[in-house]
């Protein structure tokens, strides 16, 4: 298969898998729950990548990062459980599965998997979101709104819609339940490798919050901030967080 139906198809299979882990650990305590998620994610991803695409780099949350990726052309940059929050409250459906793939500078490949509402967005095809309200939706974690989300919320005259995982988050735009989504202060090359790649085949807007482009395989995965929307309010959000 190629590059974007194995994207897919390892998203949605972990998302499987994480149902029935969570399934299994349903009487267990939440950090169990994580842990085992985290851990048998991580662990199937590895195991098919190495099968599919065995001479590709792999850069995941839960490995360690071997520098032959940053001599590699290609490099799988996946999240095996985006939103372990979430997913360890089991009437949640908002954490999901990140598989991407970087080659030769830039994201070429991508997949988010939300398995609680069994649904994967794919590149290379992705549908745009529905027409917008006037109001911008801006969607923020539950638990830690961002200071400059909220600044954008106040400038834009817009809601707020708390939600988990960033690529929940990214998805939400996608299906029309939120307009924009800013961060900045903490987050890596897995949180939003796979929701940019699927964000841009929708048609978004996505760079940093000064503008410039996102980059990944990095030699520091960091990578703090992320400013995913819709293109209409692209220039007004940016106003903002520049």
């Amino acid at each position: 298969m190629n590059d974007h139906a194995l994207a897919a198809h390892l998203a949605t299979e972990a998302g499987r898998l994480l149902l029935r882990v969570r399934q299994e650990f349903a009487d267990a305590d939440a950090g169990e729950r994580k842990a085992a998620g985290d851990k048998r994610s991580h662990d199937f991803l590895m195991k098919a990548l190495t099968k599919h695409r065995p001479a590709d780099a792999v850069l995941s949350e839960e490995g360690a990062d071997d520098p032959v990726r940053l001599r590699s052309e290609r490099v799988w940059i996946v999240d095996p459980l985006d939103g372990t929050r979430e997913f360890s409250e089991l009437d949640r459906a908002d954490w999901a599965v990140h598989v991407a793939l970087w080659q030769s500078g830039d994201l070429v490949a991508g997949a988010v998997a939300l398995p609680a509402q069994d649904i994967t967005f794919a590149t290379p095809e992705v549908v745009p979101p529905p027409v917008t309200l006037d109001k911008p939706r801006i969607v923020v974690s539950r638990t830690r709104p961002p200071a400059i989300a909220l600044a954008v919320q106040a400038a834009l005259n817009g809601t707020l819609v708390e939600m988990g995982s960033a690529g929940a988050k990214v998805a939400s735009i996608i299906q029309g339940l939120s307009d924009v989504y800013v961060h900045a202060g903490g987050q890596y090359e897995w949180d939003s490798a796979a929701p940019v790649a699927v964000a841009r085949a929708a048609g978004l807007h996505t760079s940093r919050i000064d503008g410039s482009a996102l980059s990944y395989n990095q030699r520091d995965p960091k990578l703090p901030d992320v400013v995913v929307c819709r293109p209409e309010f692209a220039d007004a959000v940016l106003a903002v967080t520049r």
